[in-house]
């Protein structure tokens, strides 16, 4: 009996592991500091978190589909310094400055759907790629110097609309649109069997394909959207801009709930929550003063545990799909 009782309190506790995690970082860092729980420091992780969620929710694509995007960092730079180059150097408006960043990010999605699709290079390898050609070309672009934006283009990361920062409407417009395409579109649904089973899906008639193109150009769209949030939240395009945002995007889906190993997860709850979790977690570390070098170690941890939280949910349906054919074998 209280092994029973043990068990189906550890498998609530797995399945529900982010919620618990969620619910343990808040209650610490509320202790450790009062001012961490006042409404206007959960503004403030929302605001911040919101090029993360943007991000997260273009990796949720590709990841759904048992893919990965080491890219999308410097995408996010290479499209930084284009459009701060069309703004400093050419004087181009927002309204034409926009459209060119998200063309930029639809660009670079295709092309790393080509190099897994066309020339059959694995996922992995195919976006490292990506990450040095994209990375090298805003640095060659940029000259390796920081970019300062004027105030035309910095607007778009601080006007309040309804007492709500500009970024968090555009964060809250990603992640519904997301939401919709991945829960109510026939695409979305072919996306979850595609991560599930590629070939299973491929003979139910589902042009995979073009489903894991669509993901990878998503994706690039999305990372070109978190620039554009990012640049104008900052005001300025460092050489460092984008550095290893695609493992902390990771760490944000996974975290959500969706398996490295494709064919679940959602971005509304789950990538959401993710995301504003290890947002809130940077947050606390500097609230309570700790050193910042134990930063990458704190992440590093988060990012070991949800993918271990991962693998053991995985192996536990693994061993669940066998039962039957076991059963019916014998």
């Amino acid at each position: 009996m209280q092994t029973s009782f043990l068990q189906g309190l550890g498998k609530m506790l797995l399945d529900r592991s982010i919620i618990v995690l969620f619910v343990i970082v808040f209650l610490v860092f509320g202790l450790l500091s009062p001012q961490f729980l006042t409404l206007q420091n959960l503004l403030n992780i929302l605001v911040q978190s919101a090029t993360l969620i943007i991000l997260a929710s273009g990796m949720t694509f590709v990841i759904i589909t048992a893919g990965i995007d080491l890219s999308v960092g410097s995408i996010m730079l290479v499209v930084a310094v284009i459009s701060g180059k069309a703004v400093l150097d050419y004087d181009l408006p927002l309204l034409v400055v926009i459209p060119l960043g998200m063309v930029l990010g639809l660009c670079f999605g295709y092309l790393n759907a080509l190099s897994i699709h066309r020339l059959k290079i694995i996922p992995f390898i195919a976006t490292l790629g990506m990450y040095y050609v994209a990375r090298g070309l805003g640095l060659l672009i940029s000259e390796t110097r920081a970019l300062n934006l004027p105030e035309s283009y910095t607007w778009l990361g601080n006007t309040p609309i309804l007492g709500i920062p500009l970024p968090v409407w555009i964060m809250a417009v990603v992640v519904f649109a997301g939401h919709i395409i991945l829960s109510h579109t026939t695409y979305g649904r072919q996306l979850y069997a595609v991560g599930e089973d590629a070939v299973r899906a491929r003979k139910a008639g589902v042009k995979v394909d073009r489903i894991i193109i669509g993901s990878y150009v998503l994706c690039g769209l999305c990372a070109a959207i978190a620039s554009l949030v990012a640049t104008a939240q900052l005001g300025a395009v460092s050489p460092t801009f984008g550095d290893q945002r695609e493992f902390t995007a990771i760490a944000a889906v996974v975290l959500g709930g969706t398996s490295l190993f494709g064919g679940t997860g959602k971005i509304f709850p789950g990538t959401l929550i993710g995301a504003i979790l290890i947002q809130s977690i940077e947050s606390g570390l500097v609230m309570v003063s700790l050193d910042p070098y134990l930063y990458a170690v704190i992440t590093a941890g988060i990012l070991f545990f949800v993918v271990l939280i991962d693998s053991i949910k995985h192996q536990r349906q693994n061993r669940k799909s066998a039962k039957p054919l076991l059963k019916s074998s014998s």
